[in-house]
């Protein structure tokens, strides 16, 4: 089976990228991870404009989905861009509030981009509380709106700033299965790492093609194109796994596209930076900002190896 992109979901990636590549996105993270969003609330707006959060949204609530496999497509490029905010956390809470009252309360919002929305994991945190308009907790009884977040907690990235939310609040919906949304939230990052990894890579080839040594470029070594080979292979390996799972929806499906996207951009972040040296540790180097967000999205809703779980489980 092949998994070709047709002409107009080309031209959508196309279009993104070219806005993205003119935003500065480097500077937005590092505001971001400062907890200045005032450049990431712009960027957001800008994102939603071109109909990436709508693509999780039904049609009769302002949105133009739910479209798995475009919606991957956006999130390739946002991952390519390694665009800060709760990407993931607004579509799993998209799907959380497909209730009738729930959805028509708050799904044109998100969909519009006025709303940023994050959601608690089960680690009892939640990404970037501190600049989410819409605090939601899963739980036994159902979802709640929480009335806020707490204090920050730097992680591994930056620009990923982790936020408990404040117990109780009003409750949406009684029980909701929350199942559906962590499929759709696995895809979204399933598809930012395959972006992340790619622009590793390219970061990569550009700079070993610069870089000499003796006399020559480190890209004409027999052992750096066999390590940028490897990385390439296991990218595009994951490529129709990606878009497999969008046009599935099967959780055993997703998670294993997750599993192998993170995978394949946390084995060519290794890659980068031994290939870049000592200049790939500086934070200040932009390189950075995408070797953090690999090695976040290798664990964010579902590690390694919960995912291999859910693989185990879809085949039994």
């Amino acid at each position: 089976m092949r998994f070709l992109l047709d002409t107009e979901q080309r031209a959508f990636a196309d279009s993104l990228h070219a806005m993205l590549t003119a935003a500065d996105t480097p500077a937005a993270i590092r505001d971001w991870s400062r907890g200045d969003h005032a450049s990431g609330r712009a960027l957001w707006r800008r994102v939603a404009g071109a109909g990436v959060f709508g693509l999780v949204v039904p049609e009769e609530y302002g949105g133009l989905g739910p479209r798995p496999v475009d919606l991957a497509v956006a999130f390739v490029e946002l991952g390519r861009h390694a665009v800060p905010g709760p990407l993931a956390e607004t579509v799993a809470a998209a799907v959380l509030l497909g209730e009738d009252r729930p959805a028509k309360r708050f799904l044109p919002g998100l969909a519009a981009g006025e709303t940023i929305a994050t959601v608690a994991a089960p680690t009892g945190y939640a990404l970037d509380g501190d600049a989410a308009t819409l605090h939601l907790t899963p739980g036994a009884e159902g979802l709640h709106l929480s009335p806020g977040a707490g204090p920050v907690r730097r992680s591994l990235d930056p620009a990923r700033r982790l936020t408990p939310l404040a117990p109780g609040g009003e409750l949406l919906t009684p029980g909701p299965s929350t199942a559906h949304a962590l499929t759709w939230a696995r895809l979204a990052i399933a598809a930012q790492a395959l972006g992340v990894g790619l622009a590793l890579l390219d970061r990569t080839v550009e700079h070993v093609r610069q870089r000499t040594q003796f006399g020559v470029p480190i890209g004409s070594f027999q052992a750096v194109k066999h390590r940028l080979a490897d990385a390439k292979i296991a990218l595009e390996f994951a490529r129709p796994l990606l878009f497999g799972a969008a046009v599935s929806l099967r959780p055993a499906d997703v998670a294993a596209a997750k599993l192998r996207t993170c995978e394949a951009a946390y084995a060519t972040a290794r890659t980068a930076l031994q290939l870049h040296g000592a200049i790939g540790y500086t934070a200040e180097f932009d390189l950075s900002l995408w070797l953090t967000r690999a090695r976040a999205l290798r664990t964010a809703w579902g590690t390694p190896a919960e995912c291999r779980d859910t693989v185990l489980e879809g085949a039994g």
